[in-house]
């Protein structure tokens, strides 16, 4: 099996929908022995049940935004696996009211919640583990086509996964002296718990499906798949990457496909001017 013997952690695993269950699953089958945070008591009763169906029983407290939590961190991963081969970066965060109306309109007090949830903690995370991760180890996160493209309601997050994927660059030079690869996965939209906030989120996931070259939309086994290969020593030369799994749409410039006055499903120069 591809990760058999690999040891891992999944940092913001939220339920069996989350795009990090996915991922964690596609490592367990394949041999890899995980272990599991959880940001509070709440999700501390969704995360064990999943951590017991991977036949782990290693569950770690962890705010990323907490110092203490992740120094607690480094020393349980050390006390529990003395070294660990890679991370599953599953964080992100910012307030509902900033997902709603003008990006113009955000709060300092929003942005800086975005971007210190959803972006600095993978950097204060990779810092964290560098004792306990593996040379030739790999950190992998989690990302979206809203940061380097426009879409409707994403505002501060969208910022935030741009500034997201500067940083999977950055640190993947840095973590590279020691052979340990940072990558991003930028998934289709998923109906996940995050995903829950973003405003209009079915019609974004219609016109997926519709303008998608592959006519549908992505599932998380699917991308849990691509992840479970970044991780692994198959992309033992990538390195800095945002990998796309979202059925391709990420290639496409314009809309394919859209729905004539009937509601039925028409190519764009066939539709009615």
């Amino acid at each position: 099996m591809i990760m058999k013997g690999k040891k891992g952690l999944i940092v913001g695993i939220a339920n069996n929908k989350s795009i990090a269950y996915g991922i964690a699953k596609a490592c367990f089958e394949q041999g890899a022995d995980l272990a599991f945070t959880y940001l509070n008591e709440q999700l501390e009763k969704r995360v064990r049940p999943i951590a017991s169906e991977f036949k782990s029983d290693k569950v770690y407290e962890l705010d990323v935004n907490n110092p203490e939590h992740l120094e607690s961190l480094t020393k349980s991963l050390e006390e529990d696996f003395g070294k660990i081969d890679f991370v599953v970066h599953s964080v992100a965060f910012a307030p509902r009211e900033a997902l709603a109306g003008d990006f113009i309109d955000t709060t300092r007090e929003a942005f800086d919640i975005a971007m210190g949830t959803s972006v600095y903690s993978l950097v204060s995370l990779s810092r964290a583990v560098m004792p306990v991760l593996n040379d030739g180890g790999s950190i992998l996160t989690l990302t979206y086509l809203g940061g380097p493209k426009y879409i409707p309601h994403y505002n501060v997050m969208g910022v935030a996964k741009a500034a997201l994927e500067a940083s999977v660059r950055y640190l993947a030079v840095d973590c590279g002296k020691r052979q340990i690869r940072v990558n991003a996965i930028s998934a289709g939209p998923i109906k996940t718990l995050a995903a829950s906030g973003i405003g209009d989120f079915r019609m974004i996931l219609n016109w997926n499906e519709i303008n998608a070259p592959l006519g549908r939309n992505v599932t998380t086994d699917e991308v849990g798949k691509s992840g479970m290969y970044l991780l692994s020593d198959l992309a033992s030369g990538v390195t800095g990457e945002v990998h796309y799994v979202d059925c391709g749409y990420n290639i496409m410039g314009m809309g394919m496909a859209s729905k004539d006055e009937d509601g039925k499903t028409k190519l764009a120069w066939d539709l009615k001017k």
